[in-house]
């Protein structure tokens, strides 16, 4: 993979990992406890997803592109 094509990747899935968490703060204010747990522990396991089978991946090659935040 080209550094640029790393680079764009991490950058949508930083974005995507910060919608994603944008979204849970949307359940838990406006729905019930049970919907929002459901809800957190599905976002929970796309997180997870992400970050094994992506983003570690794509950090094992240029580790410099790896964002502060998850170092």
């Amino acid at each position: 993979m080209t550094r640029d094509t790393a680079r764009q990747v991490s950058d949508l899935m930083v974005s995507i990992g910060d919608q994603l968490g944008t979204s849970v703060r949307v359940m838990k204010e406006n729905e019930t406890e049970d919907e929002f747990l459901r809800y957190r522990d599905a976002v929970s396991k796309l997180l997870s997803t992400m970050l094994l089978e992506i983003m570690n991946p794509l950090y094992s090659e240029p580790p410099e592109l790896k964002p502060k935040e998850l170092q």
